[in-house]
């Protein structure tokens, strides 16, 4: 059974536990303990740890992940009604490629059972991993990495500074969409960024979502897979001066984007990576996730679409086109369809639905076709 490569949680860790009061999150995870492995059914999100960073340049070394655990599980929760699972650690495999295989099994397997992996740890290449699980999945895959770079190969690139290639390039190429939010242009060639406009893909500076940070909200709405990197984050936040950045997203922030992730009915799987085992990280790792699953409990249930006469219809005719949006009655939020192409080789088998916001319905009734519907539009053909 693939689960059998997890490791348990340290007898530390279940020591701290046991001091804990009632209320803590530490007393409503279940642990995957020396003796005892989770019972799944019912089980929401699972916590796992990935001891590997042979994907970047730092040493590969045993990862304290203790610091992290204890912090979160000292956490209050919200008023929620999730349950969590602590699956424990993956260890590095023999090879980067064995780590790759158990993330990927056991990636796909929670998500088959309908459960959300929280993957934490690890240099980000792991991302390629968490992506490839979802070959046998039979769908497309649209992966939004906060990041200040887009990790495209550059010339002796490391893995983690290069699995967006491997994805792209790899095959079976489920890739439908890729979101970046927070890049930083000198950390990124004028040919990268050109290369994200080519393949339509979808890219915010820092500055764009910083100054107005719900527009980071429709993205995550439409995400499959999320991989936050914390170099994206301002050192005097993140507290990370082995690697400094005197730029990137604040705490408050980095919390209000992965808050955005968990409330996505569509993100089926969250990873945080480039964690550097302070003491200032494991807080704000285990806030980041505190926040994931306080958004989690707030999932409204819209996606899958069921029918769509529960929504609002507005037909916006616009050029040649007639853009049709769809606004929920229940949430207040907005999506436009991409509609399904006849005639021509669409990568979507039909028509679909994408998250927009209520700024896009007003541009279109000016008469300006929202950018992200006109990359989709053009994603979408083979």
């Amino acid at each position: 059974m693939v689960f059998d490569f997890l490791q348990p949680v340290s007898p530390a860790v279940e020591a701290y536990v046991s001091t804990l009061s009632n209320q803590t999150l530490g007393k409503k995870v279940v642990l995957h303990t020396q003796t005892d492995f989770p019972v799944l059914e019912n089980i929401a999100i699972a916590l796992i740890t990935v001891n590997e960073n042979r994907g970047s340049a730092k040493s590969n070394d045993d990862t304290d992940f203790d610091t992290f655990r204890k912090t979160f599980y000292g956490l209050y929760p919200g008023n929620w009604n999730v349950a969590l699972a602590d699956l424990g650690t993956i260890d590095a495999g023999a090879s980067l490629e064995d780590t790759y295989f158990v993330l990927k099994k056991i990636v796909e397997e929670l998500i088959k059972k309908k459960i959300t992996p929280v993957v934490i740890g690890g240099s980000q290449d792991l991302t390629y991993a968490m992506y490839r699980a979802y070959d046998q999945l039979d769908q497309m895959v649209n992966l939004v990495a906060v990041d200040n770079q887009f990790d495209f190969a550059k010339e002796n690139a490391l893995p983690f500074h290069s699995y967006l290639s491997k994805i792209i390039m790899d095959e079976p190429t489920n890739l439908f969409n890729y979101a970046n939010l927070g890049y930083q242009t000198y950390y990124n060639s004028q040919e990268e960024i050109d290369l994200i406009e080519k393949l339509y893909f979808e890219a915010y500076r820092l500055g764009e979502v910083s100054n107005h940070i719900a527009v980071a909200e429709p993205v995550f709405r439409d995400a499959d897979l999320v991989s936050i990197d914390l170099s994206a984050m301002q050192s005097s936040y993140s507290g990370n001066f082995i690697n400094y950045q005197p730029n990137g997203f604040e705490g408050k922030e980095i919390c209000t984007l992965t808050r955005y992730a968990g409330i996505s009915d569509k993100v089926s799987s969250f990873g945080i990576f480039n964690c550097n085992e302070t003491i200032h990280e494991a807080v704000l790792v285990a806030q980041m996730v505190w926040y994931f699953v306080e958004g989690f409990s707030f999932r409204s249930n819209e996606y899958p679409f069921g029918s769509k006469e529960k929504f609002i219809k507005y037909i916006v005719p616009i050029q040649d086109e007639e853009l049709v949006f769809y606004k929920s009655p229940n949430s207040g939020r907005w999506w436009i369809e991409i509609p399904f192409l006849v005639h021509v080789n669409n990568k979507l088998k039909r028509s679909t639905l994408l998250p927009c916001t209520n700024e896009d319905y007003l541009a279109a009734c000016e008469q300006e076709i929202p950018e992200r519907w006109w990359k989709a539009q053009r994603r979408n053909i083979v």
